[in-house]
């Protein structure tokens, strides 16, 4: 058997960003938004991550952002989020997601996995060995009257249990949406409303056949392979949350067809994956900010073997024990992710706020500063935004600053 190639950190980053989008160039401000260039971008990532903190803009705006620059988010909004003209769907890949139609198909052995209490959460299995009367009443009162809201239900939310505020015929939505019974019609504001899938998805993806589990993931791992450009099994693995031995074998499967050629990363204590037809740009100007459930850096310890980066989202973490701020944006400039930074779309005030801006050891924060200032503008027209105001706090802070000024 050959030796497995041997590549440089470098080279491998360079793979992951092209991969990703961030070799092309960002569209003008003020430009009008066309789908095609949107859905290329989702083609190409595989799925949006849904979240529902709004502290800045809700998570699945946020990559489009990075990628194109300033966009219209009623754009995406009708085509995702909305009743008609829809071209994707919602369920559970990385997490809650976002993803074309065609994945559908491809996400039914997950469905048949919740249906029979594996991978899905323990609650829920309880929710429904306790309770199948509950989740069977809901499931008709979807069927006869949706598309439905938690709270037409008529039960008041709780304030106990595994998750906040939901009430038991909220947790039958939510098993049923895991089981496939039920999915989002459309989203109001951010609130889901549940309806069937035979009224909801076009009649191609509905009567689809559903392929065989280990053909589905391994066409998961394909997809998730492309994305990536250079992975580790892990990596793989952790895109769509495939199941473990299932997502060993679709990588063997993809190596012995030649569709992944194995290689060595130097620095990298595991083998690492390129997809055979991945590209590597030759040069990457672009600064922005990427949201924390980007699919460039949502894998953290993918983050820190790549760039040298580690990251953690500390919303959930006491304010006083926090060590960068509440929700923090990291800062990709070319090819490095140079800093972080706090941000907050303060929408009474028209302002976006930098809490805290943060450079890594090594960066020059000056130089730094003057690549990120652009693209703090760009955010603060797209949010409809009037100015943009530097805290403090910050090893950055400063410099920022006198970036804005000048």
């Amino acid at each position: 058997m050959a030796k497995p190639q041997r590549i440089s950190l470098k080279s491998a980053r360079r793979l992951a960003l092209t991969a990703q989008g961030f070799s092309g160039a960002q569209q003008a401000p003020g430009k009008s938004t066309r789908w095609q260039a949107l859905s290329k971008v989702i083609d190409n990532l595989n799925l949006l991550q849904i979240d529902s903190v709004n502290v800045l803009s809700r998570s699945h705006y946020l990559p489009l952002f990075s990628r194109l620059g300033s966009y219209d988010k009623a754009v995406l909004d009708k085509h995702t989020l909305a009743a008609k003209n829809r071209r994707c769907f919602e369920y559970w890949a990385h997490e809650a997601s976002i993803l074309p139609y065609r994945y559908q198909p491809l996400l039914r052995w997950r469905m048949d996995d919740a249906r029979n209490g594996t991978g899905i959460y323990k609650g829920l299995v309880d929710f429904a060995a306790e309770k199948s009367e509950v989740i069977a009443r809901t499931l008709e009162k979807v069927r006869a009257e949706g598309p439905l809201r938690p709270r037409d239900f008529g039960q008041p939310a709780v304030r106990s249990g595994e998750w906040w505020g939901w009430n038991d015929n909220k947790t039958a939505l939510e098993y049923l949406f895991w089981t496939g019974d039920v999915t989002t019609a459309r989203r109001d504001g951010f609130e889901r409303l549940y309806d069937v899938p035979e009224r909801v998805f076009p009649d191609d993806t509905h009567a689809a056949p559903s392929p065989d589990r280990a053909d589905a993931i391994r066409e998961l791992a394909r997809h998730s392979a492309r994305a990536l450009g250079i992975s580790t099994e892990t990596d793989i693995r952790d895109y769509f949350r495939l199941p473990v031995a299932d997502a060993r074998q679709a990588v063997a499967d993809l190596v012995e067809s030649g569709e992944l050629h194995t290689v060595e990363v130097r620095g990298w204590n595991k083998p690492g994956y390129i997809w055979h037809e991945a590209k590597s740009a030759r040069s990457f100007e672009r600064a922005t900010l990427l949201s924390p459930f980007d699919p460039l850096v949502w894998n953290r310890e993918r983050a820190e073997r790549l760039f040298n980066f580690r990251y953690r989202i500390e919303i959930y973490t006491p304010a006083p024990k926090r060590q960068f701020g509440y929700y923090v944006l990291p800062v990709l400039i070319g090819e490095q992710l140079s800093g972080r930074l706090c941000m907050k779309a303060d929408r009474q005030a028209g302002t976006l706020r930098v809490n805290a801006a943060w450079h890594e050891d090594g960066i020059d924060p000056g130089a730094a500063s003057e690549a990120i200032a652009p693209a703090l503008h760009d955010m603060s027209r797209w949010l409809g935004l009037e100015r943009v105001e530097i805290a403090g706090r910050g090893n950055m802070s400063e410099s920022l600053k006198s970036a804005f000024k000048n």
